[in-house]
């Protein structure tokens, strides 16, 4: 048996929309320069850039091939997401399949009466062994549909149709098909398209201003943008968030009524400002192991906390620079990140490097246990991302910091090598850079938990971290309760604390504590639990009455000091010339 592979394959595809109230994309395809006895198509499992095997030919149905003469070719399906057709040594075959998408997420496909948004990685096969291979790609707008937004270039002369020079490229590409309102800025040089769906109370004027600063904020970074053209998908829901990043685009989702608040445009803002810097850092600028991907299994790294987690520090940055928000915003923000992470068991348990290899089967499955065995590479990377950063301003006087290392390791392994970094280069040019030994940091903080010294860092621009929670002495039980049913449920109990050491589950009603029955018209505001215990003591016994699986239980918990913090980050008393010189570099400020 010989497969059907040709370096001179051209392969096609027409995308319609026959029946979009139903959620359906009908995929024909045509493959031709066929020279083997049978040819495998292969849907991806999982998207670039969200870390989790997604199973995507789960959606797919009504699978046929056909030679150019309309006869059916046997086809059946050899494993979970591989199609095996009997070409029968023709040279030009044709393919359709039907993909059921309903799930409006910026990794997901989503089709209604409304509009299409395609996800590329769960609508269009490839031929196994050939992600190498161009392809065109023709859209069938519904009959009402009248654009088409996408990063990938037109073929001139041809209506709807679109180049991919190859299957990374064309995985890379977003489709957003329908009457969304487009609007363009141009910055750094590059034309900007915004797509937005779902209506809003955006103010396209304040936005192309807002968005083309920090466009040009991070190019000045990097000193080239590496687009001719770049697309912003935008997904208006009443109640949206996330984004994920492309190689000239990115999809966003946002609320649709948040733009008239200056909190709510620079969260969307601040979203922008993240995916936009993937541009450099993780599609271009990247790990190893993230490209070329093999698109059939997950794809591992131990450094998806500078891939995000850095994009999540440098988001931040970007904004206040930008002036979009104030230097006093955004140390606060960093403030709330450090009380977050240091406030999650799980920050002394996993290793932010561990998280990132165990994204596949962590980041993206959450349950109720996760906060106290793993921590985000996302928050915690950009905590490594603001020490790292302090460190190399401090130890060259200046001269360098964390933009002078991404932009060294963008010239040198993206520009020149053609290729990712491992870990190994990545932290020797962190070294190179700052004139250093970074091994401590990395054994403490990256493959260790170690509770970062912060003040170490924050003293050497002016600063204090400062605990606000450390004079306060409420009892603490550790159990987060839930309103379902009618019921309050245990939905969290964290590691060491009383609820954790006493025995008490997730998934226990509580019934009554102390003899007293807990009030079931919880305030969602403080939850009746927390009303109880905030009228507690320190060393206080709790008799709590559980219903766990229809049987009562009485469990005895002692109640500790409430060890969580809430940090805050303020100027020292007394700074020296240094620590100024330090702060001024750092936050780019005169």
């Amino acid at each position: 048996m010989t497969t059907s592979i040709s370096a001179q394959n051209k392969i096609t595809y027409e995308i319609s929309f026959s029946e979009p109230q139903t959620h359906y994309v009908d995929v024909a395809m045509q493959i031709s320069g066929l020279n083997g006895e049978f040819l495998d198509l292969k849907m991806p499992v999982w998207t670039p850039g969200s870390y989790l095997i997604r199973e995507f030919s789960k959606n797919v149905e009504s699978f046929e091939a056909f030679n150019t003469a309309g006869a059916s070719l046997k086809a059946q399906k050899v494993n979970k997401n591989t199609w095996r057709i009997a070409t029968q040594k023709q040279g030009s075959i044709k393919i359709s399949y039907r993909v059921y998408a309903f799930e409006l997420s910026v990794r997901t496909s989503f089709v209604d009466e409304s509009h299409a948004f395609l996800s590329p990685t769960g609508i269009f096969m490839y031929p196994e062994g050939q992600l190498n291979s161009a392809s065109t790609i023709t859209i069938q707008p519904y009959k009402n549909w009248t654009k088409i937004s996408t990063g990938l270039e037109m073929v001139a002369s041809k209506v709807n149709t679109f180049n991919a020079p190859d299957f990374d490229v064309l995985y890379d590409s977003p489709f957003e098909i329908g009457n969304q309102d487009i609007f363009e800025f141009d910055a750094a040089g590059v034309k900007h398209e915004v797509a937005m769906y779902g209506g809003g109370n955006y103010d396209k004027d304040i936005l192309k201003r807002d968005m083309a600063k920090i466009v040009v904020e991070q190019t000045k970074t990097f000193g080239v943008n590496p687009n001719k053209r770049y697309v912003f998908i935008v997904h208006n829901l009443n109640s949206g968030g996330g984004g994920l990043e492309h190689l000239n685009s990115t999809v966003l989702g946002a609320s649709r009524n948040s733009y008239a608040t200056e909190a709510g445009r620079l969260r969307f803002l601040s979203l922008v400002s993240h995916e936009y810097f993937h541009l450099w850092n993780v599609k271009r600028l990247r790990p190893i192991a993230l490209g070329p991907f093999n698109y059939n299994e997950e794809n591992y790294t131990r450094n998806l906390w500078i891939a995000e987690g850095f994009t999540s520090y440098y988001q931040g940055i970007y904004t206040q620079r930008a002036g979009l928000q104030s230097p006093e915003s955004f140390v606060m923000n960093l403030a709330n990140t450090i009380s977050q992470v240091e406030n999650q068991p799980g920050n002394r348990v996993d290793p932010v490097s561990q998280a990132s290899f165990d994204a596949w089967i962590k980041q993206y499955r959450p349950n109720e246990n996760s906060a106290n065995s793993t921590i985000s590479y996302y928050s915690k990377g950009s905590l490594i991302a603001l020490i790292m950063d302090l460190e190399i301003i401090h130890s060259t006087a200046g001269k360098s910091g964390l933009d002078e290392v991404m932009k060294a390791m963008y010239d040198k392994y993206f520009v020149k090598k053609a290729r990712g970094y491992t870990d190994a280069e990545f932290k020797a040019m962190v070294e190179k850079i700052a004139g250093k030994s970074f091994d401590s940091m990395y054994a403490d903080y990256i493959n260790g938990v170690k509770t970062i010294d912060y003040n170490t860092y924050l003293n050497y621009a002016g600063l204090a971290l400062i605990d606000d929670a450390a004079s306060v002495n409420d009892a603490y039980l550790g159990a987060a309760t839930s309103l379902k049913d009618g019921k309050i449920i245990i939905s969290k109990v964290s590691r060491e604390s009383p609820a954790w050491l006493a025995g008490l589950n997730v998934n226990d009603e509580i019934l009554s504590m102390n003899d007293q029955q807990i009030n079931k018209d919880s305030d969602p505001r403080l939850s009746e639990v927390d009303k109880f215990i905030a009228n507690k003591r320190v060393g206080d016994q709790v008799k709590v009455l559980v219903n766990r699986d229809t049987q009562m239980l009485n469990i005895d918990v002692v109640l500790v000091r409430n060890p969580n913090h809430k940090f805050r980050i303020a100027p020292l008393e007394a700074t020296t010339p240094a620590q100024v010189a330090v702060m001024k570099r750092w936050l780019k400020i005169n």
